[in-house]
């Protein structure tokens, strides 16, 4: 206790951009202790929050939260960093559809169709059409990122055991993996639980929070689930102003798997991926656009161009460098005015149909 107060003396308040004095010091050691950190000025950021929350916590409830919450993201991140050139599909639905009923056997076709044409699948790792879904694609091709409830604290049988099954206290962190390593979202006839995931994605979509992926929503041939959702949100949110006409290009309704793949592969024959760069975007394509066909998209959508602004065939800037895998590809530069997603959505299918 004697040598507490002159330590604190010389330790000042915690702060994330200014020098830490000798707490910067513990935390070099630190690191060098546990060696090998990677991207040291993050961990040292993710470091000091931890102290600055510690500081402040008075119950320690917030602070069990972030515990839990930095655990649950690093094991995520380290499940599906050993897939990294996968592509992957998301998939939602409900967990109380029977194995007998025609959407369960749609989505465990889906499933398969899915696998055969090299993807894999993330599903909620529950019942119903999650489990279908894992069975159509297989165990090894398969993650279940599954939530721990009171009456359901088990994956299905497909990704129980999986290396690629992982368990969430959280629903925030299990939506966080759905979307964050999906190169598409499909989704079935669900209840609440999937209104809230196919709902939050759009509005990911609508907001730019989510790079721009195809959205499928799949319902049985005859089937009048996803039809009778989309009267709704025509005729209320559309007639009402709630959203505007362009946002109903976020997502595409089919009734078989083999129109959803070919939605899929149709978002990717041109289209790779993006990134911005100094607020520029950086449209990364499969085969390159000549001056003529940029010019006439930027005729087309000046509505979305900062004033002045244009659209310009490019190779990688000197930012993208870093992205060895990347570098090859031909690029589109686009002064974005970085708010007309929906446009944006519908520029992308325009360059993929060229």
């Amino acid at each position: 206790m004697e040598n507490s107060a002159p330590l604190k003396s010389i330790i000042p308040q915690i702060r994330f951009r200014e020098s830490n004095g000798i707490l910067d010091d513990h935390i070099d050691h630190l690191m060098a202790l546990a060696g090998n950190i990677q991207r040291p000025a993050l961990v040292r950021g993710m470091i000091l929050t931890a102290l600055k929350a510690g500081t402040e916590d008075s119950q320690g409830v917030d602070l069990k939260i972030m515990n839990t919450t930095l655990k649950e993201m690093r094991y995520t991140a380290k499940v599906f960093s050993s897939y990294p050139n996968k592509r992957k599909v998301t998939v939602f639905g409900s967990a109380r559809t029977p194995t007998h009923a025609p959407e369960y056997q749609l989505a465990k076709a889906f499933g398969k169709s899915l696998s055969t044409s090299g993807y894999m699948v993330i599903t909620g790792g529950g019942p119903g059409i999650m489990q279908a879904v894992n069975e159509g694609a297989g165990s090894d091709h398969s993650f279940g990122v599954n939530i721990r409830l009171p009456w359901e604290d088990a994956p299905n049988d497909v990704v129980k055991g999986n290396p690629r099954s992982i368990n969430y206290k959280y629903f925030f962190n299990r939506k966080l993996a759905f979307l964050k390593e999906a190169h598409a979202i499909a989704a079935f006839p669900g209840g609440f639980g999937t209104h809230d995931e196919v709902m939050e994605t759009l509005t990911l979509l609508q907001t730019g929070k989510l790079q721009p992926l195809p959205v499928l929503l799949l319902d049985k041939p005859g089937g009048t689930y996803w039809s009778r959702w989309l009267s709704f949100v025509s005729e209320v949110l559309l007639a009402d102003g709630y959203i505007g006409e362009t946002d109903l290009s976020f997502f595409k309704l089919a009734s078989t798997s083999e129109a959803a793949i070919d939605h899929i592969a149709g978002f990717y024959k041109n289209y790779h991926s993006l990134r911005y760069v100094h607020k520029r975007l950086v449209l990364r394509l499969n085969s390159a656009l000549d001056q003529s066909q940029a010019q006439m998209l930027a005729r087309e959508f000046k509505d979305i161009l900062l004033p002045g602004g244009s659209i310009s065939p490019s190779k990688a800037l000197t930012e993208e460098l870093n992205e060895v895998d990347l570098i090859d590809l031909p690029r589109l530069i686009i002064d974005f005015d970085l708010k007309s997603f929906s446009r944006l959505k519908i520029l992308i299918d325009i360059i993929n149909s060229l």
